[in-house]
């Protein structure tokens, strides 16, 4: 039996020799690896912390010690053991573990994550309750690829520093935050201050100082400026310093001997404290550290190779929407392109290697990104910033008080709007229809197929004189594009296909071909539905509107999105107000909960939200 097989819970670890970790180490590597080849998932973060995973578990005893993961892309050999690795071939797959730390699914899941750089606001909020209920449990934070750019961490680590509670915050460092600098002379300096006997003394001479005036003062003075200036020659820690954490490291994180005595040393320090570790992001597996990017989040691939297995190339909305932008570039001067840490994800990679100085990542900041856009843009300058729907969520002040309050022009480029998949409920972009909804001076837009995104995106930047949101899913396109560019009149609607006036079918954007098909399904049972491309959510199409609902007897809406708040409510409360109510107006869409992860096709059969489903839903509302 391997090392791996006999750990069921953290118990179970703390009862294997120290010396036989690194040889778990290279069983979990190896188990992940032949895992993630067959479901995909986020393969090199994990890779990267395996160490630390054990150290951390060989240390603490979670779940009463609270270990907060960021983001959660990191935290595969966490899962696998906390119990987790019998199910771990299901990882991302329909009713199995989630790619993510979730709170309903472990006790050993302190908080539940897939938006990054909220682990230090969770864990000090999970330090101040420990403290106000009188108990010693530990509080650790594991922050770093790439989620320390996000303002939220900051805002946490601001908060923590001034509260003076015991909490750790441990920064993996594996190229994606601060830099590097690992050597003899600041691993001895950790040592040193990381030692009971520093910390004693330390603090002995500090109150002692503090009793002797204004010559204690100037003492605290000068010794305070001399530990500033030997640290900040050796160890980039000034900054969390100044923050009011006790910095230690930066330390290697592979090394788990150094971790756990590190760790042990620091435990009982009653402070906050800052950990620096350096990691290599997909240790032990060479393709992955040769391209971290692309192992990042990838789908199955050879374990042995690290090939990754080859689909039948089909053309995605996001490849369009970048091809687009280039010819959009070369046709506009002044257009500029911005993402938050997405560069290839939102297809502006090539937008990146066509005008380098046209092209911004903010990182991890998706508030500031659309700050900055529209100050971009406040002067006419064409700006499109492409963020995902569910992390535009994270700006969405900014869209009311810095872009729509002000009425500055601005292309938001909303990419994986609706299901997208095994990355589940934390990434479905199914809100944004309605939280855009209430916000005046938006035009909110989706396209049908690649060639209405490519027309809506001209139609955009053409007249650049309005803010737009154009959501498109992630998946493939349905139908071949022209290498051309039309305008669409704003607000305009389109009926794709016309029926005798027994039913109605308003679909939006990733919609409208399902219900084209639904239509054809419907036919064959001689109901003759009319189908119509809503592709304007705001401003409807309201004279169209208005003669539709007149014209039809039963209404059904269809959209990718949230039911409530979403555009069929926003056509109900249309026809009520203009007091044309046909005999009923069905609002299909993703229903009042959180939609689990699996295959988009899968979840979208379960939400009725396919060809089938459609056609169902439209006889019960015959």
């Amino acid at each position: 039996m391997s090392i791996l097989e006999q750990i069921n819970s953290p118990s179970d670890l703390k009862n294997i020799d120290v010396k036989k970790l690194p040889a778990l180490a290279k069983e979990l590597r190896e188990f992940i690896i032949s895992s993630v080849a067959e479901t995909g998932g986020h393969l090199a973060p994990s890779l990267g912390v395996v160490e630390l995973t054990l150290a951390l578990l060989h240390i603490y005893d979670p779940p009463e010690d609270k270990i907060v993961w960021d983001v959660g892309h990191q935290s595969y050999a966490y899962k696998i053991l906390t119990g987790r690795r019998e199910r771990f071939h299901t990882l991302r797959q329909f009713g199995g573990i989630s790619g993510f730390n979730n709170r309903s699914e472990s006790e050993y899941d302190a908080w539940g994550v897939g938006h990054a750089s909220t682990s230090i606001s969770a864990a000090l909020g999970f330090a101040l309750d420990r403290d106000l209920a009188d108990k010693n449990n530990n509080v650790v934070a594991i922050i770093g690829d790439g989620a320390l750019t996000g303002g939220l961490a900051f805002e946490g680590l601001n908060n923590a520093g001034a509260s003076g509670t015991e909490m750790l915050i441990i920064l993996n460092d594996n190229t994606m935050s601060i830099s590097k600098n690992v050597g003899a002379v600041s691993k001895y300096l950790t040592q040193i201050v990381a030692s009971p006997l520093y910390q004693k003394v330390k603090d002995e001479i500090w109150n002692f100082t503090g009793r002797t005036g204004e010559i204690g003062k100037y003492f605290r003075t000068i010794a305070r400026k001399m530990e500033d200036s030997l640290k900040n020659l050796i160890v980039p820690g000034m900054l969390f310093e100044q923050f009011g954490f006790d910095y230690y490291g930066p330390i290697d994180g592979h090394n788990i001997d150094e971790l756990i005595d590190v760790l042990g040393e620091i435990k009982d320090i009653k402070k906050p404290k800052l950990l620096h570790i350096i990691t290599v992001k997909g240790k032990g597996f060479e393709p992955a550290e040769r391209d971290a990017t692309k192992f990042h989040g990838l789908g199955k691939f050879d374990a042995d190779t690290g090939e990754i297995e080859k689909k039948a190339v089909k053309l995605t909305y996001t490849k369009v929407f970048g091809d687009a932008m280039v010819e959009l570039g070369e046709k506009f001067d002044d257009l500029v392109a911005i993402t938050a840490a997405m560069e290839v994800g939102t297809g502006l990679d090539k937008f990146h290697r066509t005008f380098p100085q046209r092209f911004f990542d903010v990182a991890i900041a998706e508030n500031h990104g659309i700050v900055f856009s529209a100050a971009l843009a406040a002067n006419g300058r064409r700006t499109v910033a492409a963020i995902y729907s569910t992390f535009l969520q994270r700006a969405y002040d900014a869209i009311i008080h810095d872009v729509a309050l002000q009425k500055i022009p601005l292309v938001i480029a909303m990419d994986r709007a609706g299901i997208v998949g095994e990355d589940g409920p934390t990434h479905h972009g199914i809100f944004d229809i309605s939280y855009l909804r209430p916000v005046p001076n938006i035009i909110i837009a989706a396209p049908k197929d690649g060639q209405e995104l490519r027309n809506l995106l001209f139609t955009a930047l053409d007249n650049f004189s309005e803010t737009w949101a154009i959501r498109y899913p992630r998946s493939a396109i349905p139908d071949k594009l022209t290498s051309k560019f039309d305008a669409i009149e704003i607000g305009s609607w389109e009926i794709v296909k016309s029926g005798d006036g027994e039913l109605l079918l308003l679909a939006v954007g990733s919609m409208v071909y399902p219900a084209m098909n639904a239509a054809e399904i419907l036919k064959k049972e001689d109901i003759d539905a009319t189908v119509v491309n809503c592709r304007f959510i705001k401003p409807m199409d309201e004279e169209m509107l208005v003669e539709l609902l007149k014209s039809h007897k039963r209404v059904l809406t269809i959209e990718e999105g949230s039911v409530l708040g979403g555009f069929g409510e926003g056509v109900a409360a249309f026809a009520k107000e203009r007091q044309i109510e046909p005999e009923i107006i069905k609002n299909l869409g993703v229903p009042d909960e959180f939609i689990t992860y699996g295959k988009r096709e899968k979840l979208l059969q379960i939400l009725k939200l396919d060809a089938d489903g459609i056609a169902e839903t439209a006889k019960m509302v015959i």
